[in-house]
C-alpha cells in the first residue's frame, strides 16, 4: 500500500490534467490544484507506510483519505463538464481500494493489540539508602525480612535456593508462588525467577547493590519483568486498584530505605486512618494494626 500510495501521488502531483481527465472531471485551475493538493497527501501516507509498515495510524490515515475521493467524486457528479460513465468507473476503483485499506487497518491494530496485550511488564526503580552495600544485600538476602517493607507480601518460607511467596493480589485476592534464586553475588545482586507452573503471573526480576557517587550510601536498584494476566490489559485493570508494579516497588523501596536507616517503617496520618478524618496521631490500636508492616 505505500508503493501505492506514492504511485498515485506522483501521478496527481505531476500530471493533475491527464489524470483529470481519465477520472472524467473537468480540466480546469481549480481541479489541478486539488489533484495536486491530494497528491501530497498520498505521498505523505506512502512514506509513512514504507518506514512504519506495522503502524495502523498510516493505513487509517489513507480510509479517511479514500473517504475524502469519494466524497470529492460524488460532488463531480453536480458539475457540468463531467463525463458521467468515466466518473462512475473511477467512483468504483476508489471503493474497492477504500475496501482493502479498512481491511487492512482494521487486521493492523487487531494485530498490534494483541501483541501489546501479550507483553510482559518490564518495571526499573532506584533508590539511595544511607548503608553499606553489603549490609543492604544481607538485609535483602534474608528473603524472610521482605514482608517487613513490602507492603502486598504477606510471608516468605526459604526451602534451600527455592522459596514460597504468599502476597495480596488485586481487589483483595491473595496469590502464591514458588520462587527460586537464579544468581547470588554478595554484596552486588540477587537475581530470582518464579518456578515454572507455580503461579499464573510467571516474574523474574534482579536486585543490584551498588556504592552511591560519592560514597553516599548504596544504591539500591530493583528491576522486575512479570507478565499479568490479559497483558498489558490486566496491567492496566489492576493500576485502577493501585495495584501496578511501579508504584508497588517506589513505595517497597521507600519502606526499605526507612527500616535500614531508623528500624522502622514511618506511617503518616493519611496511610493510618482511612477516609475523611480529623488530624491525629496513631492510636494504640493504629499501632496493633500496622505492627505486621515494621516487624
Amino acid at each position: 500500500m505505500g508503493v501505492f500510495s506514492i504511485g498515485l501521488g506522483v501521478a496527481e502531483l505531476l500530471a493533475p490534467a491527464s489524470l483529470a481527465r481519465l477520472i472524467g472531471v473537468r480540466n480546469d485551475r481549480r481541479t489541478r490544484f486539488v489533484l495536486r493538493a491530494l497528491g501530497a497527501r498520498e505521498l505523505l501516507a506512502g512514506f509513512g507506510l514504507l518506514a512504519q509498515p506495522r503502524s495502523a495510524s498510516w493505513l487509517w490515515s489513507r480510509v479517511v483519505g479514500d473517504a475524502m475521493d469519494l466524497a470529492l467524486l460524488g460532488s463531480g457528479f453536480t458539475l457540468r463538464g463531467t463525463k458521467r460513465e468515466r466518473l462512475i468507473a473511477a467512483s468504483t476503483a476508489v471503493a474497492g481500494v477504500t475496501a482493502i485499506d479498512t481491511f487492512s487497518a482494521a487486521c493492523q491494530s487487531r494485530g498490534s493489540s494483541l501483541s501489546q496485550v501479550g507483553a510482559p511488564i518490564h518495571v526499573l526503580r532506584s533508590i539511595t539508602v544511607n548503608c553499606a552495600p553489603q549490609a543492604v544485600y544481607e538485609f535483602w538476602r534474608d528473603l524472610t525480612n521482605l514482608p517487613r517493607f513490602m507492603a502486598h507480601l504477606q510471608s516468605v518460607e526459604v526451602h534451600d535456593r527455592h522459596s514460597t511467596w504468599r502476597a495480596k493480589g488485586p481487589v483483595g485476592i491473595d496469590i502464591s508462588w514458588e520462587a527460586e534464586t537464579v544468581l547470588d553475588r554478595p554484596g552486588e545482586c540477587i537475581a530470582w525467577r518464579s518456578v515454572d507452573g507455580s503461579t499464573s503471573v510467571p516474574n523474574r526480576g534482579v536486585v543490584r547493590f551498588k556504592v552511591a557517587p560519592g560514597n553516599r550510601g548504596t544504591e539500591v536498584q530493583v528491576e522486575l519483568k512479570y507478565e499479568p494476566p490479559g497483558g498489558a490489559v490486566g496491567a492496566a485493570f489492576a493500576k485502577l486498584f493501585g495495584e501496578e508494579p511501579g508504584q508497588q516497588i517506589d513505595g517497597d523501596l521507600r519502606r526499605l530505605k526507612q527500616v535500614l536507616e531508623t528500624g522502622e517503617v514511618l506511617q503518616s496520618d493519611a496511610s493510618i486512618h482511612r477516609g475523611l478524618h480529623p488530624a491525629r496521631p496513631a492510636g494504640n490500636d493504629d499501632s496493633i494494626q500496622l505492627k505486621g508492616a515494621a516487624q
